[in-house]
């Protein structure tokens, strides 16, 4: 084996290698997420539903995303995106909300953007869906949003799972809208609460921001596993390289 041969072999082993890592570090945190994933209680606020392409081989070309039933809004727009269309649907209520002094009846429970023709997510490439909302509940520290992405090659994935009772992150998890009390809002009596609140001097608590680091814990462990097995990969395949090139009779 000629020394140019086993530079070319060295080279296409450490290209696979870096590729499959960059692949599993992708793929672990490539959810449809809401963003800003925080929103002030009781307040209007403008979120957008980000949407990656997780296929290679396929584009994303419908949307839908379903509005918790248990904390209607009374206000949610859309905003016009070239290439797609907005469809709203509404629930009526068994009991009318205050809506700014009127009783509102009816609200929207599920908005499904669809392409037009020629129109998708490419691969390797995301879209943002905004939404203006409000007015947030007061009495929750989260709005669960699910999603369904479709893709053009029939693929249907269903973003709607809950973490379980040990807090980890499920394989399709829902996207969540974290609530915060408004700055200047009066501090909940529970101690639970009072522990999750910013402390006077403006610093986050250490449950603030054990919680945040909790959200995105799993996609960096199995980013870490996805390095490891790579490294792992490329020095095996380095060792067997060389060890080829040793061999009695190699030029």
């Amino acid at each position: 084996m000629t020394m140019s041969t086993t530079r070319r072999r060295l080279s296409v082993i450490a290209a696979s290698a870096g590729a499959g890592v960059l692949l599993f570090a992708g793929s672990a945190a490539a959810h449809v997420t809401v963003q800003p994933g925080t929103a002030d209680q009781g307040s209007y606020a403008k979120v957008a539903f980000r949407v990656p392409n997780e296929r290679d081989d396929a584009g994303t070309t419908k949307l839908e995303v379903t509005l918790p039933a248990d904390k209607p809004l009374t206000s949610v727009q859309t905003r016009a995106m070239p290439g797609w269309k907005a469809e709203v649907e509404k629930t009526k209520l068994t009991t009318p909300i205050d809506n700014h002094g009127k009783p509102l009846t009816e609200v929207v429970s599920k908005i499904t953007w669809t392409a037009d023709a020629g129109t998708r997510v490419n691969p390797g490439t995301f879209e943002d869906f905004e939404v203006s909302m409000g007015k947030l509940p007061t009495d929750t520290d989260k709005l669960v949003f699910k999603a369904v992405q479709t893709y053009d090659s029939g693929e249907v994935v269903r973003w709607i799972d809950l973490a379980g009772a040990d807090g980890k992150e499920p394989q399709y998890p829902a996207p969540v809208l974290k609530l915060t009390p408004k700055a200047g809002a009066s501090a909940p009596s529970a101690p639970a609460a009072a522990a999750a609140t910013k402390p006077a001097d403006g610093k986050a608590s250490v449950a603030a921001v054990a919680d945040d680091k909790s959200d995105d814990s799993t996609a960096r462990t199995l980013g870490v596993v996805g390095i490891v097995v790579g490294v792992l990969g490329l020095g095996a395949g380095l060792f067997a390289v060389l060890r080829a090139s040793r061999r009695p009779g190699s030029a």
